[in-house]
């Protein structure tokens, strides 16, 4: 499967622009996160809306919450890089002001701005502005009726009634030009509620498990949720609500949009065995080095570190490169072809010079600077594979030997 091919099915959704960002449609699906610093404190602001975008968000979210908030919006927005989606709850006002602001797009939880008329109005301005809107029902904080309409717990069907009757608001004033969140921090609620709302609207989908957490159980839980609804060909923008530096979230949804095919490459795909009795090196710390030693370099490649070249260039030979340890040495292959020998402590190194060798001249480039010495590292390769199976054998951990004895019993 080519790289930003994906074998899921999207759900047809009508299109809307949150500035110049198309959300919805056959538009890619986008990376959101929000800000954590003081709107208010602008510079500040600028400087976490920057490196989200470098890490690859499309979209950044920030709190309105003052009116020093929507100050800074005004100062913001014509400076950042990415369109800039203003965060409302209780106060229909900083909506208002918000929009003054010259924000690209407005979130509204219909659980705390409740008066009709307040609702209307705010989507009246974002109307006339051109501004799209996120309905963001949050599973921990729906209108006090829908609790008691069903048994005084959060329900998919109630959280899905919280955002169409906010949408029946929208649709009084003739504003049309929505997206929806049904968040909660429960996965299975989440889903559900997710695949009710898909049913019932034709509008974009913005996906979230809220309030997951810290590493590693959030990503774990966002992963299952957020995964699950994309592989079902729902939803059209994603958040990672981790309780970590907003710039984990933008690589962890990169990461999983990545690997499900979903969204370009733009940073390595690193690979790596789980390790075995044959291995020769440290195989987790030699990935973590090589992870580290890429960084965010924008190099769209699958690049894979293999412990032993008994398997490793066979099961890693779809990788555009890769090295597998022998003794002492690296043998670095090129889709599956062994171009070259390096000494064990510059074999990170030597990634991720062929990488960007590769990634700025092509494979058949590389391949050919490697022609000439390519059959001695095939050989070299051969002789240290031949070596580790006389030394350790094919099952070198036993496990052949342990059936057996089990068979017995």
């Amino acid at each position: 499967m080519d790289l930003g091919q994906s074998s899921y099915p999207r759900r047809k959704t009508r299109q809307i622009m949150v500035g110049d960002v198309p959300v919805g449609g056959d538009a890619p699906i986008t990376v959101q996160s929000m800000t954590t610093t003081r709107t208010a404190d602008v510079e500040a602001t600028l400087q976490q809306i920057y490196d989200l975008a470098m890490a690859g968000a499309d979209i950044v979210r920030c709190t309105c919450n003052e009116i020093e908030a929507a100050e800074g919006l005004a100062r913001i927005v014509p400076r950042s890089p990415v369109p800039i989606v203003a965060d409302i709850h209780h106060q229909y006002r900083m909506a208002l002001a918000a929009l003054e602001a010259g924000v690209h797009c407005l979130r509204l939880n219909p659980g705390n701005i409740r008066k009709p008329e307040h609702i209307k109005l705010v989507a009246q301005e974002a109307k006339d502005r051109g501004v799209p809107i996120r309905i963001g029902v949050n599973g921990g904080s729906l209108h006090p009726d829908l609790y008691k309409k069903y048994g005084d717990r959060v329900t998919p069907e109630a959280m899905v009634e919280s955002a169409l009757t906010e949408l029946a608001y929208f649709q009084e004033v003739g504003f049309e030009d929505v997206k929806i969140s049904v968040k909660a921090s429960s996965v299975p609620l989440m889903i559900e509620a997710y695949r009710q709302l898909s049913e019932a609207v034709d509008h974009p989908l913005h996906l979230g498990v809220t309030e997951a957490g810290p590493l590693p159980g959030g990503l774990i839980k966002a992963t299952a949720g957020i995964g699950t609804l994309l592989a079902e060909g729902i939803g059209d923008t994603i958040r990672y609500s981790l309780t970590a530096d907003p710039v984990e979230e933008v690589r962890a949804g990169r990461a999983l949009l990545e690997s499900m095919g979903l969204r370009e490459r733009r940073n390595i795909d690193l690979i790596a065995c789980p390790s075995c009795g044959r291995a020769e090196i440290d195989v987790i710390e030699v990935a973590r080095k090589a992870q580290e030693a890429f960084g965010d370099r924008q190099i769209p490649l699958q690049v894979a570190v293999m412990g032993c070249v008994v398997n490793g260039p066979g099961e890693a030979r779809d990788a555009d490169l890769g090295i597998a340890a022998g003794r002492n040495k690296g043998h670095l292959f090129v889709r599956g072809q062994n171009v070259a020998v390096v000494p064990e402590d510059e074999m990170v190194d030597a990634l991720v010079e062929w990488a960007t060798y590769i990634h700025e001249n092509g494979v058949e480039a590389a391949l050919e600077r490697a022609r000439a010495t390519s059959e001695a590292a095939r050989r070299a390769a051969e002789r240290d594979r031949d070596a580790l199976l006389r030394a350790k054998g094919a099952d070198a951990n036993n496990s052949e030997q342990r059936v057996e004895v089990i068979r017995k019993l």
